[in-house]
């Protein structure tokens, strides 16, 4: 009896250590700790436009085509690439035919797709001109922030850095991509440059200039910065006053522009029989070409009067 109790406790922690070998423990760390960012699969949809993207991706690399390359994307501030924009154009261009079609028929629709492309082009340059104005807004905060940080004793590199933590975008974005190009090994100097270049800033040119002067001869850095920002704030403060100057032949400009097309659909509203000859007769079209050069050159000649470069 006693042999077949001490057999049955010796199988029976034979049995629990194997238990403990092969049975999976429990995680001391927590699966959501251990994977924090875990991405799921998405939605079929959301899979479906990935690899469509992905097809796309090949084809136009495997041809070389570029209808809209990384830079420009970049300094539009979208965060995608050519085969995605692509992608989000083409659905553009499908909505506004279906709207088109809705409204007036299969030749409206043609026309709201076609244009989808130039409508795409002039929505980044909207884009990059806006980051651009943002960026040289920022400029005087940067400023601050870099010869804040070279007082407190501080590399020229480490003040960017700083500048890169604690600015906004676009300038946070900028001031971080200089920094990892001069960490890969590229020159401090050519990276300044490339990012006003970029950014098409008269003024982050001078810094870069000020920069490499004071790489060349010595001297204090954080005054000379101190300087140029009082030179930019007192350009700007120029700039808001030739604005705020032009702003009413501006606002000229655009009621003149308008005021035909405001009196036209207001008479087709109130009598809409009153300018079908304008319509029909040869005369009327020939008065309608006449208006639109009129206009066109009207507007111009206005735009570049007021179009003040300083």
């Amino acid at each position: 009896m006693m042999l077949l109790t001490g057999m049955g406790l010796m199988l029976s922690a034979i049995l629990l250590l194997g238990m403990a070998v092969i049975l999976p423990k429990t995680p001391e760390v927590p699966l959501d700790r251990r994977r924090p960012y875990q991405v799921n699969s998405g939605s079929q949809l959301t899979r479906f436009a990935g690899s469509a993207a992905d097809v796309l991706h090949r084809f136009l690399t495997r041809r070389n085509v570029q209808f809209f390359n990384r830079e420009e994307l970049e300094n539009a501030g979208l965060r995608m690439s050519q085969a995605d924009f692509f992608i989000l154009m083409i659905a553009g261009a499908f909505v506004g035919a279906l709207i088109g079609l809705v409204v007036g028929g299969p030749v409206v629709a043609i026309l709201f797709f076609i244009p989808a492309p130039i409508v795409a082009r002039l929505i980044t340059r909207f884009l990059s001109g806006k980051r651009r104005a943002k960026f040289d807004d920022q400029l005087g905060d940067t400023l601050q922030l870099l010869s804040g940080g070279l007082r407190a004793g501080h590399s020229i590199l480490r003040a960017i850095d700083a500048a890169a933590t604690e600015s906004p975008s676009p300038t946070s974005e900028e001031m971080r991509r200089i920094i990892t190009e001069t960490s890969l090994g590229r020159d401090l100097q050519d990276s300044l440059n490339d990012a006003a270049e970029r950014m098409r800033s008269e003024d982050f040119v001078w810094i870069a200039q000020a920069i490499q002067i004071n790489r060349e001869v010595g001297g204090n850095l954080a005054e000379v910065l101190d300087q140029v920002n009082e030179t930019i704030r007192e350009r700007s403060e120029i700039k808001g006053h030739i604005k705020s100057l032009a702003a009413e032949g501006k606002f000229s400009g655009y009621i003149l522009m308008a005021l035909p097309f405001g009196i036209v659909t207001m008479l087709m509203l109130v009598n809409p029989g009153y300018m079908n000859v304008m319509f029909t007769h040869p005369l009327g079209w020939g008065m309608i070409v006449a208006s639109v050069i009129l206009m066109t050159i009207g507007g111009l000649w206005m735009r570049k009067i007021i179009d003040l470069k300083f």
